[in-house]
């Protein structure tokens, strides 16, 4: 019959000390691993492989893909199911609300550039009246006052097309 040693816990627990003391804190904190993602595109492609891969009857290329894209059979299943039920193709679309073009932009947009055009014609013309004044000033001319009328005269000229 054998014989045990008498201090078995003695020799355990021995062995419990020596092994907490001989690793270090940062090796005990255990991270999770993080869950792969797959861009619908990459599954799409892999699909594309695996399907080649299956119909070329070469012996062992589904696996090797497989292996060399380090993937599972069941995630061909799954991605598989999602193709034919439409959400991978679904997935590839940009997500987000469809960009909705507002009425109103193309009015604002016109108004802009014609609000940009009258303030040039106003510029030019109130140079004009400057050039003017400054002419009559130096010939001893005195211009005549505008009266209402000319301002609604000038207004309904305004409205003619210029070419």
């Amino acid at each position: 019959m054998l014989e045990m040693p008498k201090k078995i816990g003695a020799t355990a627990s021995a062995v419990r000390e020596a092994a907490r003391t001989s690793v270090d804190e940062s090796a005990t904190t255990q991270t999770r691993p993080k869950r792969r993602t797959f861009r619908p595109e990459y599954k799409l492609r892999i699909l594309r492989e695996a399907d080649a891969a299956l119909a070329s009857g070469i012996e062992r290329a589904f696996g090797e893909l497989l292996r060399r894209e380090g993937l599972y059979s069941s995630h061909i299943v799954n991605w598989r199911k999602l193709r034919a039920t439409g959400e991978l193709e679904a997935l590839t679309r940009k997500r987000g609300p469809v960009a909705r073009k507002n009425p109103l932009t193309d009015e604002v947009a016109r108004l802009e550039r014609e609000n940009a055009r009258l303030q040039k014609e106003l510029h030019k013309a109130t140079t004009i009246i400057d050039v003017q004044k400054k002419v009559a000033g130096l010939l001893g001319e005195t211009l005549a006052t505008p009266t209402e009328e000319d301002f609604l005269r000038g207004a309904a000229n305004s409205g003619r097309k210029r070419r």
